[in-house]
């Protein structure tokens, strides 16, 4: 297994957990986990992979990605109720799940020998559209979107950086896990520290 099929699987995973997570908290039955979940686990690769011209999408040519992220609706379906508070699992699943789609995307658009401007566009829509589509689909505020979140920020600094990283002669699974590291951090900081970025604030015109 490459670190590309890897990071894939691991951000399938992840994300469908964060998913199914969701529809719990919006109380859906089992068909219902297992589409948010594998709606969310593929949604953003699947978007990179349209843009990319990759053909089959990673989860056509390798339907077992789906079959992951069922066993992972599956196994939050019976055990969500053990977690006191899942909005905060979410979050903390959510923000590795992040991490991992990211450095997956990146690397997908590196292979590829993309320009720096697409490899941290794709590291960016891997990492976050997937997300964004579960919550439209379960009528929660996005993550992406709430005021002041290091959610793109941490997406586009964590892609920055394995360009940065390729550009001073790194290469392979250092570079993703530069990707990673950053990405998770600024995301984990938003969480634990409180981090935020400035709002624009509406101001009356002057005269």
């Amino acid at each position: 297994m490459t670190a590309l099929v890897f990071l894939d699987f691991a951000s399938v995973f992840v994300f469908a957990l964060t998913g199914a997570l969701v529809a719990s908290r919006a109380q859906l039955d089992p068909v219902g986990f297992a589409f948010v979940a594998c709606l969310t686990a593929v949604g953003g690769g699947t978007l990179r992979d349209l843009m990319l011209g990759r053909d089959p999408v990673f989860w056509v040519g390798q339907p077992s990605y789906i079959l992951v992220a069922v066993a992972a609706a599956l196994l939050v379906f019976f055990s969500a109720h053990l977690f006191e508070s899942r909005y905060r699992v979410l979050l903390w699943l959510d923000s590795i799940a992040l991490a991992v789609a990211v450095a997956a995307g990146t690397g997908v658009a590196l292979d590829l020998g993309h320009s720096a401007v697409i490899v941290v566009l794709m590291g960016i829509m891997t990492g976050t559209m997937g997300g964004l589509m579960r919550d439209v689909v379960c009528n929660e505020v996005p993550l992406v979107l709430k005021q002041g979140e290091i959610y793109v920020t941490a997406a586009f600094a964590g892609a920055l950086s394995a360009v940065g990283a390729t550009a001073l002669g790194m290469q392979g699974f250092g570079t993703l896990a530069i990707c990673a590291t950053v990405t998770w951090c600024l995301r984990a900081g938003s969480l634990q520290f409180g981090w935020r970025l400035p709002v624009y604030k509406a101001r009356p015109p002057r005269g």
